[in-house]
């Protein structure tokens, strides 16, 4: 069974900071790329980045890069997204994704965490 636990979501003022972290089971965080949708009220859930498990390459999001870093803990299987600079459009439920084919269309996901809160007020 794929376990994804997203934890570090929260209410922050525009211009701070939050990291977002998921906590993969074994086998997924090893074998697959590990990524964070968000999804905001009354709009589609939409890719903000992920990370490769072969080579640690990268995606981002247009709306977030230069803001955003997503990282990989192999030893604690642990994705981290960290969040500077944020903006109350940034606000949304973040979701950690696996198995997925694309890092920009959800529809492409197979596993999806519970998701985390994150609220930015301007």
């Amino acid at each position: 069974e794929v376990q994804l636990v997203e934890s570090g979501g929260g209410l922050v003022q525009a211009g701070g900071s939050l990291r977002l972290s998921c906590e993969a089971s074994g086998s997924i965080f090893n074998d697959n790329t590990i990524g964070w949708f968000r999804q905001a009220p009354g709009k589609e859930r939409e890719g903000v980045s992920c990370i490769s498990s072969s080579d640690g390459s990268t995606y981002y999001a247009d709306s977030v890069k230069g803001r955003f870093t997503i990282s990989r803990d192999n030893a604690k299987h642990t994705v981290y997204l960290q969040m500077n600079s944020l903006k109350p459009e940034d606000t949304a439920v973040y979701y950690c994704a696996a198995e997925l084919l694309s890092c920009a269309d959800s529809s492409y996901v197979d596993s999806w965490g519970q998701g985390t809160q994150v609220i930015v007020s301007s």
